[in-house]
C-alpha cells in the first residue's frame, strides 16, 4: 500500500488538483443534467456540496458510483481526481481503470491507470493502458525512457524486461526504446543483451548522450579504465556532450586522476555560459580533488552568477579554508550562513573550528546558544558536543552530558548508540554491552552496534567467539564499510588466523587508509614476519596522522 499511495501522489500532480473543493466543483467537467433521474440528481448534487466542505472520499465514491451507472467518462475522471486527493488509491485504481475504459483517447486516463496498475502489481492488466501512451508518436520517446521508473518497483526483473522488449517491438528504429530494453536488461543482470540494445540505440543515433552515459557506466562498473577510455573516445567526437564530460570528470576524480580532472572541469565552465550550478559542481569535484585554489574560484564564481542557495556553497568555501589551515577565513564563510536548512551545519562546522583553535568549552557555549531547534537537532547538538569534549580526552564529561540525553530522549537509537560509546571510553563495559545488546533487539540491522561490541570484545581479547560473529553480521548488513572489515580482520587477528586476518585488513585499507587500519594491518604483517613492508605502511600513515594514538602506539610498540 505505501507505494500505491506514492503513485497516487504523483497522479494527484498529474491532475493539477490544486485543492480539492475547487477542482471537485469545476463545472467545466460536469456532465449535463438533462433526462436524469431523481437519484441521479441527489448523488451528484450531494457529490459537489461533500467536495465543496472537504469530504472529498465521500465526493469520490458518490462520482464513482454515479460513472458506474451512466457510463459517463467525466464522472469517472472527477471520481479518479476527488480519489486522487484523498489518497484512496483502491478507489482511485477503480476509477481510473474505468475513467480509461469509457474513453479510450485520453492519455491522461491512460497514463492515471497505467500508473496506479503497475503499482498494485497487475502489471498484465496495465499492458494496454501502457501500450496506448507509446502509440502517440509525440510522447512515445519520453514515455520509453520514462517505463523503467514506471516499473522499478516490480519484483520479477525478467518479466519487465520481456514486457519492455513486447512494447519496444513495434518500434524498432526508435532509440528509446532500445535504450529502455538495455536498461531494463541491466536489472535483470542480463548485460550482454544491455550491451547489444546501447549499440544499437548509439547506431540509430549518434552522439545520444543519455544513452553514452548508461554504456559509460556499464562499463566503469566492469573496469574504470574501460570507463574511462569509452568517455574519451565519445568526447573525441562529440566535444560538445557536457553531460558526458561530467561524468567523466567525476570518474577521474574517483580514480585520483586529479591532473588529467583539471582541464576537464575548465571546460565544463567555459562551456557552460557562466551557469551558476555548473560552476559549482566544478567547485565542488575542484574540493573533493584538494585543488582548493580552483574550487575557492569556481564555488565564489556560482555565488555570483545568482547560484540558488549560496548558504550552502558558504559551507563548501568554509570547508575548503579550514583545509588550508586558515581557521579565521573559515568561521568567516560559516558566520555567512545565517538562516535556513544550512543553519545548524554552519553553527556545528564552526563550533569544530573554534573547538580547535580557541577551545572546546567557547565551541560548547556557541552552540549551547543557538535557539529554535527541533527535538532532533537539539539531540544532534548534545551528541556534537559529547563528541568535542571525547576528542579533547575529556571522556568522563563527555560520558555524563550523554547520560543526561539518554535520560531525555529514551528511544532514540542514534543516543543510545554513543551513549554505549561514551561508556567504553571512560571503562564502563558493562554499561556498553547492555546499551549495544538493546539495540540490536530493537534494531536487529544496525550494523555499526553488531561491529563496536564485537570489536570492543576483540580489542579487549574476550568473547571472541561470539566477536566474530557479530562481526560477521556486521559486515554482511554493511558489506562494503571499511571499519567493519577492519574489525573482522582484527577478531580474526585475536583469533590467530594471520593469513585472514591480513587479508580482510588489505581490504579494509585499500578501501580507505584510515590510521587505525593501518596500525592493525602493520601488526598482523608484522607477526607474519612481513616487518619492512608493516614499517612502510606505519611510516606512511603517521605522515598524514603523526598524532593518531593507535597508530603512533603500535608503530612504537614493535619499532622499538
Amino acid at each position: 500500500m505505501p507505494q500505491i499511495r506514492k503513485i497516487v501522489a504523483c497522479i494527484l500532480t498529474s491532475f493539477a488538483i490544486a485543492n480539492a473543493p475547487s477542482a471537485l466543483a469545476d463545472s467545466s467537467t460536469a456532465p449535463t443534467i438533462t433526462s436524469a433521474n431523481a437519484e441521479f440528481v441527489y448523488k451528484f448534487l450531494l457529490g459537489e456540496i461533500a467536495g465543496q466542505r472537504g469530504d472529498v472520499i465521500l465526493a469520490s465514491q458518490l462520482f464513482l458510483d454515479l460513472a458506474r451507472q451512466t457510463r459517463d467518462a467525466r464522472l469517472a475522471e472527477r471520481a479518479a481526481r476527488a480519489a486522487a486527493y484523498a489518497n484512496q488509491p483502491g478507489m482511485a485504481l477503480q476509477a481510473a481503470t474505468l475513467w480509461a475504459e469509457l474513453d479510450p483517447s485520453s492519455m491522461e486516463a491512460q497514463q492515471a491507470s497505467s500508473q496506479l496498475l503497475v503499482a498494485s502489481g497487475n502489471l498484465k492488466q496495465a499492458k494496454p493502458h501502457i501500450q496506448k501512451l507509446l502509440a502517440k508518436e509525440e510522447t512515445r520517446a519520453n514515455g520509453f525512457l520514462f517505463l523503467n521508473s514506471l516499473l522499478v518497483n516490480q519484483k520479477d526483473k525478467n518479466e519487465v524486461l520481456a514486457a519492455i522488449a513486447e512494447f519496444a517491438a513495434p518500434y524498432p528504429k526508435l532509440p528509446e526504446a532500445h535504450f529502455a530494453i538495455a536498461q531494463a536488461a541491466l536489472n535483470a543482470e542480463k548485460k550482454d543483451l544491455a550491451k547489444n540494445e546501447l549499440e544499437t540505440a548509439n547506431k540509430l543515433r549518434p552522439g545520444w548522450e543519455i544513452g553514452a552515459q548508461l554504456q559509460g557506466q556499464m562499463l566503469t562498473k566492469d573496469s574504470p579504465e574501460n570507463g574511462i577510455s569509452f568517455y574519451q573516445g565519445f568526447l573525441k567526437k562529440y566535444p560538445k556532450a557536457n553531460d558526458l564530460r561530467m561524468a567523466y570528470a567525476k570518474l577521474l576524480v574517483s580514480q585520483k586522476r586529479h591532473a588529467e580532472a583539471k582541464p576537464e572541469f575548465v571546460k565544463l565552465v567555459e562551456s557552460s555560459n557562466s551557469n551558476p550550478e555548473v560552476a559549482a559542481v566544478v567547485g565542488l569535484l575542484s574540493l573533493e580533488s584538494n585543488d582548493f585554489l580552483m574550487a575557492d574560484k569556481y564555488l565564489q564564481q556560482a555565488i555570483a552568477s545568482g547560484f540558488k542557495d549560496p548558504e550552502q556553497l558558504y559551507g563548501y568555501l568554509g570547508r575548503s579554508a579550514e583545509r588550508q589551515k586558515n581557521d579565521a577565513k573559515a568561521l568567516e564563510w560559516y558566520d555567512k550562513i545565517q538562516s535556513g536548512d544550512h543553519y545548524l551545519g554552519g553553527r556545528v562546522s564552526a563550533a569544530n573550528v573554534i573547538a580547535r583553535s580557541v577551545s572546546v568549552d567557547a565551541a560548547i557555549k556557541m552552540l549551547d546558544e543557538v535557539d529554535n531547534l527541533t527535538p532532533e537537532q537539539q539531540m544532534s547538538v548534545v551528541q556534537i558536543e559529547a563528541n568535542l569534549l571525547s576528542q579533547a580526552k575529556r571522556n568522563q564529561e563527555s560520558f555524563d552530558l550523554m547520560e543526561k540525553a539518554i535520560k531525555n530522549w529514551p528511544d532514540s537509537n542514534e543516543l543510545l548508540y554513543d551513549y554505549a560509546m561514551a561508556a567504553e571510553r571512560v571503562g564502563k563495559f558493562d554499561l556498553m554491552e547492555t546499551a549495544l545488546y538493546k539495540l540490536i533487539k530493537i534494531k536487529p540491522d544496525y550494523a555499526a552496534a553488531y561491529n563496536a561490541l564485537g570489536y570492543s570484545f576483540a580489542d579487549r581479547n574476550v568473547k571472541l567467539k561470539e566477536a566474530l560473529s557479530l562481526l560477521e553480521t556486521a559486515v554482511k548488513l554493511s558489506p562494503d564499510d571499511h571499519f567493519m572489515i577492519d574489525s573482522l580482520g582484527w577478531v580474526h587477528y585475536r583469533l590467530g588466523n594471520l593469513g585472514l586476518a591480513a587479508d580482510y585488513l588489505r581490504k579494509a585499507y585499500n578501501m580507505q587508509a584510515d590510521p587505525e587500519i593501518a596500525a592493525h594491518l602493520g601488526e598482523v604483517l608484522w607477526k607474519q614476519g612481513l616487518q619492512e613492508e608493516a614499517k612502510k605502511i606505519w611510516a606512511s600513515a603517521l605522515k598524514e596522522f603523526p598524532e593518531n594514538d593507535v597508530l603512533v602506539a603500535t608503530s612504537k610498540k614493535f619499532s622499538s
